[in-house]
């Protein structure tokens, strides 16, 4: 019976117990909920190399230096010297040491004051967290709270929290703030010295400032290290090291290097404590030293800015971002990030309209196109130097950055589809402007940015496969097939040649010229230069001009911009091993005429090799020459209506004569450019061609043009004519105006109204237009 109730007794006990464990359970389960545990420190962004060096380094919101240290920087010699120095048992309790508490209680309550404490690192994380007055109460709080911590989190999460929050005096919290700013290291270099000096300055940052009292952080240092050799922590060995090595500490300026990319990052990125980024420390030291000395050079002629995009081709990754020239000049706007700045892009659009011409079948490298003056609705493009070079290949239109082929181009391919193009290819400002866009977007007329740039010249270096630049490890990739592999290598293939106009004019360049394409644009006004290069390796981007827009006379993409182009591929890819682009599978070979470009007929007797898309391009016979019947001395020719009959055959030569285009024999007939002309047709003939009469090409057909009352301006008529036309009529209204030659320019006092024009040659052939005349 005895035994019965003393088992009895035992299992009430139990019960008791395990009523009031789950009692305080479901207690702490309440205040849980009432009071949640927020561990949200704010922490210092940080934006790091691709080495896990740090770049660059913010204040937090606090205007605090509180820099996240990594579980991967928490190296076992920094683990040892903390836990034995703050908590040797902090991976064995539950948040609190109740040993420890009641002897500091104890011996707290026979000293009458307060002599030492119990707080183990929990705990401190805790007080570090949400910052309380010592009493009681708060230490019932943090026991809580403590609880809260371990579970919730790992025992490694917790100590991270501790290394990241404690603190080092003035405005520095955590240990890597205070590793980066007084020894300008991270800590997982730091030495057993370095280690131990770090802690035990937050037990006494008043009187312990690194860099000010580092004789009294000395001794305080040894004393602690001699405390580690007694309790054989360390081997001798590391303890007589760490006693001589001298203490250096001093505060630093925090790294700030690429400055542009980290603000970008910071702002994309706001709530990331440790942003990664691919850039190559070195490389982004090199580049922005080339930069700053160049245009250190280029101030005397009023040049004070420039921007550098280093991307790898293979990963797409950037290893060097300049923004600017020195970006704490704020005078010439150093702060503006000039790689994102939306600018004019020159000519530096031309090598993706030929590549979707190529790909369009429209053209090939050695297609014939007319540099000639031409009036495009109105729009009458100059080349750079202002003159016309007539009939040029397509290559030698892109590699002389040619403004009227490229013009005639586009109109080909349609305005619309260039620009639904760049639109695909993350242009942004193009996006805006569409609707506003014409004919003018080859040569600048439209926004882009030197990220934009360097991201399109980059798909050329892909095989035409566009992909976004990775300024983060993080950042998403996007792939785009924006061109083929065919018309990416034939553009290469152009851009490569160095028999060009944007050659720099300097022989040492030019002696150490790196194996590259690239294509330079100068921005109207002389506003901005650019030089877009790439080799299989790198695409490097450079603009340079001003901030404010203000033009430079001495300003050009080939004789600003590509100097510092080739000195940025000279330092980082010099004689590439990476070999260079080989031709895919679908590029051939073929004979061509060298006249037209056109696959050769019976009159091409000079024939070249030029590259093809199988099964794309165009296959077009050449007709470059016509046959013409005239008189046996060739001064006459004849018509199918007035040609001599059998009978006087002999009479009649079969000749052939060029197949100019009319406004071919228009430039000819204004440059006074010799050339191969057909004679005059047959004056007994009564029969007029039936061909179309002269072409009106000023003013242009449908347009309306402004006229100021008070200082008139006169309009131009200009005309293109078969070359045996000798002469042409004017009639405005249809009253005759003027005869004059069909080259000659005419011009005439307009009036307000509807005009009709009207012009017709000595053959009896005319054309008409209407134009709308209006004041101001």
């Amino acid at each position: 019976m005895l035994k019965k109730l003393r088992h009895i007794t035992k299992k009430l006990g139990r019960l008791r117990w395990v009523q009031i464990l789950l009692g305080l359970v479901v207690l702490f389960l309440i205040l849980n909920l009432i009071f949640p545990l927020k561990v949200r420190p704010r922490y210092s962004t940080l934006v790091t190399a691709a080495d896990s060096t740090v770049l660059h380094a913010f204040l937090n919101e606090e205007d605090k230096w509180r820099m996240k240290t990594e579980l991967a920087e928490m190296t076992l010699l920094l683990r040892e010297t903390i836990l034995f120095k703050e908590d040797r048992y902090f991976y064995f309790h539950p948040g609190f040491n109740p040993v420890a508490m009641a002897r500091a209680a104890f011996r707290n309550l026979t000293a009458g004051r307060r002599t030492s404490g119990a707080s183990t690192i929990t705990m401190q994380v805790v007080r570090l967290l949400e910052p309380r007055q010592r009493t009681y109460a708060s230490k019932l709080v943090e026991l809580f709270r403590a609880i809260q911590l371990e579970i919730f989190y790992s025992k490694d999460e917790i100590l991270q929290l501790y290394l990241n929050l404690i603190p080092y005096g003035s405005n520095i919290e955590g240990i890597k703030s205070a590793s980066l700013l007084y020894f300008g290291k991270p800590p997982q270099l730091l030495s057993l010295a370095e280690i131990t000096t770090l802690t035990i300055i937050p037990n006494r940052p008043s009187s312990l400032r690194l860099g000010i009292n580092n004789a009294a952080v000395v001794q305080a240092r040894n004393h602690w290290l001699r405390r580690f050799r007694e309790q054989s922590l360390f081997s001798a060995e590391e303890i007589e090291d760490a006693l001589r090595e001298p203490l250096t500490a001093h505060r630093r300026e925090a790294p700030k290097q690429a400055p542009h990319l980290a603000m970008r990052l910071k702002q994309t990125h706001p709530d990331q404590p440790i942003i990664y980024t691919p850039i190559r420390p070195n490389r982004q030291a090199q580049v922005e030293q080339l930069v700053s000395n160049y245009v250190a050079r280029l101030r005397s002629m009023n040049i004070h800015n420039a921007a550098v995009l280093v991307v790898n081709n293979q990963t797409m990754q950037t290893e060097a971002y300049v923004g600017s020239a020195d970006f704490r000049n704020a005078y010439d706007g150093g702060q503006v990030d000039g790689v994102r700045a939306v600018r004019s892009p020159g000519s530096t659009l031309k090598p993706l309209l030929y590549a979707l011409a190529f790909d369009k079948g429209l053209i090939t490298p050695k297609s014939i196109l007319n540099d000639v003056p031409t009036n495009f609705s109105g729009y009458e493009p100059e080349n750079y130097d202002r003159q016309f070079y007539g009939p040029i290949s397509v290559e030698g239109a892109l590699a002389n950055s040619l403004n009227v082929p490229a013009v005639k181009v586009l109109q080909q391919l349609g305005t619309p589809k260039f620009v639904s193009v760049l639109k695909q290819a993350e242009f942004l400002t193009v996006r805006k402007q569409a609707k506003d866009l014409g004919l003018s977007t080859i040569l600048g007329g439209c926004g882009v940015s030197l990220e934009e740039l360097t991201r399109l010249f980059a798909a050329f270096a892909n095989g035409g496969l566009m992909q976004s630049i990775q300024f983060s490890q993080s950042a998403k990739k996007d792939t785009l097939r924006l061109l083929s592999p065919e018309s990416a290598f034939m553009v290469t293939n152009i851009l490569t040649q160095i028999t060009r106009p944007d050659l720099p004019n300097n022989f040492d360049n030019s002696y150490h010229l790196p194996r590259i394409a690239w294509k330079t644009g100068t921005s109207y006004g002389r506003r901005d230069a650019w030089s877009i290069g790439y080799n299989k390796r790198y695409t490097v981007g450079v603009w340079i001009g001003n901030f404010s827009g203000t033009g430079v006379p001495e300003l050009s993409g080939a004789n600003t911009a590509t100097p510092l182009l080739f000195t940025i591929f000279n330092a980082l890819d010099y004689n590439s091993a990476k070999g260079w682009f080989k031709s895919p599978k679908g590029l051939i070979l073929r004979k061509i005429c060298a006249q037209t470009g056109n696959v050769p007929g019976e009159f091409c007797e000079h024939q070249v090799l030029d590259y093809a898309i199988e099964g794309v391009s165009e296959y077009r016979r050449c007709q470059h020459r016509k046959a013409v019947w005239t008189n046996a001395t060739g001064t006459t020719s004849y018509c199918a209506h007035c040609l001599p009959s059998l009978e006087k055959e002999a009479e009649a030569v079969r000749r052939f004569y060029p197949n100019l285009a009319p406004e071919l024999i228009s430039f000819y007939e204004s440059r006074r450019i010799p050339y191969e002309k057909v004679p005059p047709h047959n004056p007994a003939c009564t029969r007029v061609f039936g061909q179309r009469g002269p072409q009106i090409v000023s003013p242009n057909d449908g347009s309306e043009y402004y006229i100021n009352p008070r200082d008139p301006q006169q309009l131009m008529l200009s005309c293109q004519a078969d070359n045996e036309v000798k002469e042409v009529f004017w009639y405005l209204n249809d009253r005759l105006y003027r005869r004059a030659a069909p080259t000659e320019a005419v011009f005439f006092p307009p009036q307000p109204g509807r005009l009709k024009i009207s012009c017709a040659d000595d053959k009896g052939r005319n054309t008409n237009i209407d134009v709308i005349i209006k004041n101001e």
